[in-house]
């Protein structure tokens, strides 16, 4: 089986009309992707920008009929000159396409994660198997690389531990291998706790790694709180963080742009003294180090 895909490059206020007529020719899904380099990495609150220049991507059964729906985006779109990308797909197992890119990767001196179904680079690794799923973290980006560096750096022996934003909970599993002796995974997502859930199962971690949702966290502070969040969230929750961290422990925060760390920690500076940041690829690892209360 094949299927048709019609893409049309159109500004961002075209974008809708775009859409409109791929959903009335009977598209299967359409998708925007940015067509000028114009990364959109954190708006604010309320706020659902879209690119100057918007590439349009809609899927077909594979009769769909290109000219008609070319014409009709002309006619849509008052652009007798558009002139759509029109590709014919061959069908393929899209579940399992990210093995062509997902390999066991190494973060620090003995961190490793590897997918489900190969076995352990090295013997005296640490290995936390973990596939690409719809919850954040693989550690392919910048960010999860840099806490899992982190944790690698300062395994937390006999330490609880709070991953707040946990994603796919690569940082919570990773943090209980390394010798944690409880962590409580906290995300506001109900598929990321999920995940977060059956990836720490299938890494034996199921005892250890406790997932709940923010409200459900109870206010006992512990030794080490991690948040691979965005700046303004971290920003928002500067309060919340600093009170689940004891006097004399440790924050580890990312998702943090270079542009942005003299915010973050000014936010968070009334409770902690925060050591050089740690910066890659514009992105920034903050750890902070909370002082004993008066």
């Amino acid at each position: 089986m094949s299927w048709l895909q019609i893409s049309v490059e159109v500004s961002g206020d075209q974008a809708d009309v775009a859409t409109e007529v791929f959903a009335d020719a009977g598209a299967l899904s359409v998708t925007y992707q940015d067509a000028a380099d114009e990364p959109i990495l954190e708006p604010a609150l309320g706020e659902h920008p879209v690119w100057s220049a918007t590439r349009v991507v809609a899927l077909f059964p594979d009769d769909g009929d290109a000219s008609h729906i070319t014409q009709c985006l002309r006619e849509a779109l008052d652009d007798t000159g558009i002139e759509p990308r029109i590709e014919r797909l061959e069908d393929r197992d899209w579940s399992s396409t990210w093995r062509d890119t997902f390999h066991a990767r190494r973060f620090g001196a003995r961190l490793w994660v590897v997918p489900t179904d190969e076995a352990p680079v090295e013997t005296d690794a640490v290995t936390v198997h973990l596939d690409p799923g719809l919850a954040f973290g693989t550690g392919t980006h910048t960010t999860t690389a840099l806490c899992l560096e982190w944790l690698d750096a300062h395994p937390p022996l006999d330490r609880e531990v709070i991953d707040y934003g946990c994603g796919s909970g690569i940082l919570a599993i990773a943090a209980g291998k390394l010798g944690a002796s409880r962590v409580r995974a906290v995300d506001i997502d109900p598929q990321a706790l999920q995940a977060t859930r059956d990836n720490a199962g299938r890494n034996g971690m199921g005892q250890k790694v406790n997932v709940m949702f923010p409200d459900a966290l109870d206010a006992r502070p512990v030794d080490l709180v991690i948040a691979n969040i965005l700046a303004n969230p971290l920003i928002e929750l500067a309060g919340t963080l600093a009170g689940h961290v004891s006097p004399g422990g440790h924050i580890v925060l990312t998702g943090v742009l270079a542009e942005q760390a003299n915010d973050v920690m000014t936010a968070y500076r009334p409770w902690f003294g925060f050591r050089e940041p740690v910066e890659r690829e514009g992105w920034v690892l903050l750890e902070g180090v909370k002082r004993s209360e008066k």
